[in-house]
């Protein structure tokens, strides 16, 4: 079967290739944009414009099967376009469909969509976890341009027969992970004092190993065809569980002082960290029962394994 992944150079998409290339029976062709380059040889490279309406992906699917779409623009912290929901559409929402478009008049059989969970939201009541069906309220210029996404891949499907499987992780970590679990975890290995021993929130989390695996489950399993899958790892975590937990594979223990949640989110407010305190402080947890059932699909990744598995990254490359 002809994959083609794009967002190769990513942080899943690397890992999904890396994946792909230990299984039988997939030609994997990358999509890959600039001079990034990866490490891997079994992966045929086509270098591509800009995701936008105007890029042309013909021969990058060229006797592709099944479109595994992993390239987006991000969603970032400081946000620095005057008017980011347009710059988010031009990427997220208009180059995906061109590409879609493009797919389903080559034959492309199934379309993966590498969505967010944040066309759910921003966050749950501790005990009542996104549902796959849920109807969608995304908070954001990132969030709603996904969710605008998927809208246009469904309704391409509808149109062309073109299977569309839409997948919507929630914070993704593992080796090479940056931003504030980066960041976590250099506070961690210098033995920082945290304040966020008394916080009791719930999170859901998805290893990077376990979303790369439910994408190759969902490349050719035919139940995957036209639904939509919500991914963690099965096991949900307070912020203070995860800091003690990363810093057990860290070899650090984590000095946590126990400091309100309502405290830190108030300081939080007054410097303007409303959004940070928001993923510190407050719950986000996914329902991942359809993914389990319908797919027949289990986390063959434990929370402490790739934990230890991202602990071990960080400590050859940063803590030098």
């Amino acid at each position: 079967m002809h994959v083609l992944v794009t967002g190769v150079s990513g942080f899943v998409g690397r890992r999904l290739v890396t994946t792909l290339e230990l299984k039988e029976n997939y030609l994997v062709t990358g999509a890959i944009r600039g001079k990034n380059t990866i490490p891997v040889d079994a992966v045929k490279l086509v270098r591509v414009a800009d995701l936008s309406s105007e890029t042309d992906w013909s021969e990058a699917l060229s006797n592709v099967d099944v479109v595994v779409h992993a390239a987006a623009r991000v969603h970032v912290m400081n946000e620095a376009e005057t008017d980011p929901l347009a710059v988010f559409r031009k990427v997220n929402v208009e180059g995906t469909l061109n590409l879609a478009r493009q797919a389903a008049a080559t034959g492309v059989r199934r379309f993966i969509f590498i969505s967010s969970i944040k066309v759910n939201g921003e966050g749950t009541p501790v005990g009542a976890p996104y549902l796959a069906e849920a109807q969608p309220a995304p908070a954001d210029p990132y969030g709603i341009s996904k969710m605008e996404a998927e809208q246009g891949l469904r309704a391409l499907a509808a149109e062309t027969g073109m299977e569309v499987v839409i997948i919507r992780p929630v914070l993704v970590y593992g080796p090479g992970v940056k931003a504030n679990f980066l960041s976590m975890m250099r506070w961690l290995h210098k033995g920082v004092p945290l304040p966020f021993g008394a916080v009791d929130n719930r999170r859901s989390l998805v290893a990077l190993d376990n979303l790369a695996d439910l994408i190759v489950t969902c490349i050719d399993h035919p139940a995957a065809a036209n639904q939509t899958f919500l991914v963690s790892d099965g096991e949900d975590l307070s912020t203070s569980e995860l800091l003690r937990r990363m810093g057990s594979a860290l070899g650090t223990p984590a000095r946590l002082l126990p400091v309100s949640s309502r405290l830190l989110e108030v300081g939080a407010g007054m410097l303007g960290k409303q959004a940070l305190a928001q993923r510190l402080c407050g719950s986000l947890q996914v329902d991942i029962s359809k993914t389990r059932e319908l797919l027949n699909w289990t986390p063959p990744v434990s929370v402490d394994e790739a934990l230890r598995k991202t602990a071990k990254h960080f400590l050859e490359q940063h803590a030098k």
